[in-house]
């Protein structure tokens, strides 16, 4: 018996550790797979999408400042990081929009019946 506490703490112990390995793996892979996609090359359809949706949040302004948004797309200042330039606004609105949506055409859809995305 008092070698059986010590066997199941070590299990739970190496459960546990194997558990949030798991979850660190799929939250990198999931992270990844939103960025690759955000890197691809635009279709005229997407940038035509894309502009759209920039051109109703801001004007195409990338300093523009609505409350907590920010930029170009509105994105919410916690999105950004601190980092405000034209290419760190460019590149998370991909991953958003990406993550959220699938494509700037299916965001744009979406804001068409929201107005906003």
């Amino acid at each position: 018996m008092k070698q059986i506490k010590p066997f199941i703490l070590k299990l739970i112990a190496a459960l546990s550790l194997a558990l949030s390995i798991t979850a660190v793996v799929q939250t990198t892979t999931n992270n990844n797979t939103q960025t690759v996609q955000a890197a691809r090359k635009l279709s005229k359809t997407e940038k035509a999408a894309k502009n759209w949706i920039a051109m109703q949040e801001s004007g195409g302004n990338y300093s523009a400042r609505n409350g907590s948004c920010y930029g170009k797309y509105q994105l919410n200042i916690g999105y950004l990081h601190g980092d405000y330039s034209k290419k760190n606004q460019d590149r998370t609105a991909d991953n958003y929009v990406y993550g959220r949506y699938g494509s700037w055409v299916n965001a744009k859809r979406f804001w068409l019946a929201h107005n906003w995305y």
